[in-house]
């Protein structure tokens, strides 16, 4: 697979099957993230894995799931059966200036679990200081995001954008992402 297949074919999930991911390809995702690049190289970026179901069970009304689907309130059973916590240390940079370093991170990681067979979900719709006070983090650790992580329990399709960027799930519950048109995103001088 090439990286611009595994783009191609990375698909947000948002109805995730409960089955374990595996640790080591949790850590290899984190580690994809690890080597990610870094403004200044500062590598001011942290991870925190939480697979075990009390914890995700305190993290699941911390959590904004699909901001667009006003008519679907996912129960636990639907959400990601793993969690990556990208946090930021303070103590090495400013959380309000590693947005970029978090954002590349992400991206490695999202990667990273396509190849590996996963689906995975970029969670910013969250309460930050609830979910620090949750895992018991640090007061130097800001949580920046969450990537939710696990086997797909439907599947993806994006689109050229055609009026309207919402998207939606089909009547069999799978989801679908218009994306705006190459024309549309490339400027031309």
């Amino acid at each position: 697979m090439t990286v611009y297949e595994a783009v191609k074919e990375r698909h947000t999930i948002r109805k995730f099957k409960q089955d374990q991911v595996a640790q080591a390809d949790l850590l290899q995702m984190v580690d994809c993230a690890r080597l990610s690049p870094s403004g200044a190289n500062a590598q001011p970026l942290k991870y925190a894995i939480v697979t075990d179901e009390k914890t995700r069970r305190s993290l699941y009304p911390l959590i904004k799931y699909a901001g667009f689907l006003k008519d679907w309130d996912p129960t636990f059973e639907e959400c990601p059966p793993a969690f990556i916590v990208i946090c930021n240390d303070t103590s090495i940079k400013p959380t309000d200036r590693s947005e970029c370093d978090s954002g590349l991170a992400m991206a490695g990681m999202c990667l990273a679990a396509q190849e590996l067979g996963y689906g995975s979900v970029c969670l910013g719709a969250i309460n930050r200081p609830e979910i620090k006070k949750v895992l018991g983090l640090a007061k130097q650790y800001d949580v920046t995001y969450l990537l939710g992580i696990g086997r797909p329990a439907q599947t993806g399709e994006t689109f050229d954008f055609a009026g309207d960027l919402k998207y939606y799930f089909d009547e069999k519950g799978n989801v679908h992402v218009p994306k705006r048109t190459m024309e549309e995103v490339l400027i031309s001088g």
